[in-house]
């Protein structure tokens, strides 16, 4: 009888647990990164309108870097005023690439290379 009680009690607290779905399945993304490329100054317009939007971005600048270095730095220097005012960040990457965040993110700049 008092193994009849044991399992009797083990199953009783068996019963009282509830199975939960896997969740992560259901969640979508609540930020994307995006890829842009700056190929002249005008494309700095596109740039800050979508940082503006709370996008992250990726900005491939090599074109524009091999094409005209001055009309790159006004290009740069149009989005980081942009990026301040709105409370975002701007980095580079390497020697081509720049990343643009807006207030909801911040680039960590310590290297991990030293």
């Amino acid at each position: 009888m008092a193994i009849k009680r044991f399992f009797d009690r083990l199953k009783t607290e068996e019963e009282e647990y509830v199975e939960i779905g896997n969740e992560q399945d259901e969640v979508s993304p609540t930020m994307l990164i995006e890829v842009e490329k700056i190929g002249d100054f005008a494309d700095s317009d596109r740039i800050q309108k979508k940082v503006r939007d709370g996008r992250v971005l990726l900005v491939k600048i090599k074109e524009l870097k091999e094409k005209d270095m001055t009309e790159l730095k006004r290009a740069i220097e149009k989005i980081k005023k942009t990026c301040t005012a709105i409370n975002g960040d701007i980095a580079g990457i390497g020697d081509d690439w720049i990343v643009v965040t807006p207030s909801v993110a911040r680039v960590h700049r310590e290297s991990a290379l030293d």
